[in-house]
């Protein structure tokens, strides 16, 4: 008490809620660069992972052979189609020395006849093309059974020597002069002259691609002329048993020429296999993926010469000649996994990496970016100052200072609680302080307005003394309770 009168000291400023610091530029836009960065590297990564790229070599003949030209139409798609598959071509001096490097591993693709000697780790793709067996008679001569033909001298109408041994296999002619009565047909013969009476041969045997066959005009022209007649092959089952390579073929009506016909009706002969093979190490899903753009792309893998225009799936029966890769069977029996199935599991594996490494991100931001959280229990000094104060609030105005300086601390934690910058530690203290100051501030409250009276007449007494010099007048406050 002073002399002046009853006096409270003034409050107490609010204590102020700390403050979130400021975000620093520089420092949010260091953590949007390396957020991009890193959805960078994952998406880089995950294409690496998933298209990788991989060289296959590809062992062919001669530059100018049909296996060689398929080749480089396959390189061609695959690089139009932006596979991850890349192709080498490697030359060889014929199909057969192709066939030898893929023997010993160090080709991974490869075209083979099924007269070849077919490697053993060789497994097929898809089947390329069908090669006929046309037997040819003079004039209209019919030639009932390949034993007939042992007698004869017969020309071969092929594109390399293979097709020669071929024929003489077939016929079983050893190896000695019966052997030189079926020879290759003379550089730049033609049918017509071949099937002359002049050319001394009693038969003309062609191996021919069926696609090249069927867009020939020259057996229209010969046959127009009455030059040859086309026989039937009987002995395909036969043929089969003992050269598994051999595959049974039908010619249809017309399919040699449409006027005269010739065929006149289905006819029976017997062919060959040109199909794409791959080692059998190569992985499922590669000889999959392979074998799905050979299939997908038929029409520009076509050569003009009619090679590859007809491009077939492989067999996928145990008992084929040559065994279709697991791969290729799963894509024909559309047994092939989904995008899921087959990366299901890295998905997982990239969602967990993901989620760790951006906790860690999240982590780095939040400790460059903010101030820790203030505990709630923090807040309760604050509460206790606006408690100690409260037996020095003298009448109700300093009272209701006192009550909205409460009220703002405990607004001050609720927005904290809301927006982070306030923990729920120490929640209870808190709530504790605020109940037991907000009980104080009441209690005092009723106390005033009991005693609002006595501490008027103080007050009025403490004004009177203050104008009479003469009289010192102490006045007693009333005490609080």
């Amino acid at each position: 008490m002073s002399a002046d009168g009853p006096s409270s000291p003034p409050p107490e400023p609010l204590p102020q809620r700390p403050k979130v610091i400021k975000t620093n530029q520089q420092q949010v836009l260091l953590y949007v660069v390396l957020t991009l960065l890193l959805s960078l590297a994952t998406v880089w990564a995950g294409r690496m992972l998933v298209h990788n790229s991989e060289t296959l070599t590809f062992a062919v003949g001669a530059p100018n052979s049909d296996e060689a030209l398929f080749a480089a139409k396959l390189a061609a798609v695959l690089k139009n189609n932006a596979s991850r598959f890349r192709i080498k071509i490697v030359n060889n001096p014929d199909n057969a020395k192709a066939l030898a490097q893929f023997d010993r591993k160090q080709a991974d693709l490869a075209v083979v006849r099924t007269d070849a000697k077919v490697p053993l780790r060789a497994r097929a793709l898809a089947i390329l093309e069908h090669d006929l067996v046309l037997l040819l008679g003079p004039g209209n001569k019919k030639i009932k059974s390949l034993a007939e033909l042992k007698r004869k001298k017969i020309a071969v109408i092929a594109d390399n020597e293979s097709s020669l041994a071929f024929v003489r296999s077939i016929l079983d002619v050893p190896d000695g002069p019966e052997a030189a009565k079926i020879q290759m047909a003379p550089q730049g013969a033609t049918l017509d002259k071949l099937v002359a009476p002049a050319s001394g041969f009693g038969a003309v045997i062609a191996i021919v691609h069926a696609s090249k066959a069927v867009r020939d005009k020259g057996y229209e022209q010969v046959a127009k002329r009455g030059g040859f007649t086309l026989n039937a092959i009987d002995e395909v089952k036969a043929l089969a048993r003992k050269f598994p390579g051999i595959a049974s073929e039908t010619l249809t009506a017309g399919m040699l020429s449409a006027a005269p016909e010739i065929p006149d009706d289905e006819l029976d002969t017997i062919g060959l296999e040109w199909l794409l093979v791959t080692q059998s190490r190569m992985s499922v899903a590669t000889a999959g993926e392979l074998a799905r753009i050979v299939y997908e792309n038929k029409s520009a893998l076509g050569l003009d010469s009619g090679f590859a225009t007809r491009i077939e799936p492989a067999s996928t029966e145990k008992d084929a000649f040559v065994m279709a890769h697991q791969g290729a069977a799963d894509y024909i029996n559309d047994d092939t996994k989904s995008f899921m199935d087959k990366y299901s599991d890295m998905m997982y594996l990239g969602a967990a990496a993901l989620s760790v490494i951006g906790s860690i991100f999240a982590a780095i931001y939040a400790k460059i970016t903010r101030i820790a959280p203030e505990k709630a229990s923090e807040l309760s000094t604050a509460i206790l100052d606006v408690g100690e104060r409260i037996e020095h609030a003298h009448s109700l105005d300093q009272l209701e200072c006192l009550q909205d300086e409460l009220e703002g601390i405990l607004r001050g934690a609720v927005v904290g609680l809301r927006d982070g910058t306030i923990s729920t530690d120490g929640l209870d203290t808190f709530k504790l302080g605020y109940e037991f100051v907000r009980d104080e501030i009441g209690m005092r409250r009723d106390y005033l307005k009991r005693h609002a009276g006595e501490i008027e007449k103080a007050a009025r007494d403490a004004d009177a003394a203050q104008h009479d010099d003469s009289n010192v007048v102490v006045v007693k406050t009333a005490q609080s309770a």
